[in-house]
């Protein structure tokens, strides 16, 4: 539930829709919910400061309730 509520908003942010993918994996500390979007909207879903991805860490943390649930935002250009 927490990937697809996190999909919804970051679609909302970007322009290229169809590249955005929210994947969870389970850690012994908690979940772990990694955001790979376009490269050209990596600085939207980021935000200036920090600030819209610091929010979407927010409301996911909300809906988890309590959980311990991390995000983070994949920049793909630093892949090898």
């Amino acid at each position: 539930m927490l990937e697809e509520a996190l999909e919804h908003l970051v679609k909302g942010i970007v322009d290229h829709e169809d590249d955005v993918v929210v994947r969870r994996k389970e850690l012994r500390r908690g979940d772990l919910l990694e955001v790979r979007v376009h490269p050209d909207d990596l600085g939207r879903v980021i935000g200036r400061s920090g600030r819209t991805a610091s929010a979407l860490r927010t409301v996911v943390s909300a809906l988890a309730g309590g959980g311990s649930v991390r995000v983070d935002i994949v920049d793909t250009d630093k892949q090898g």
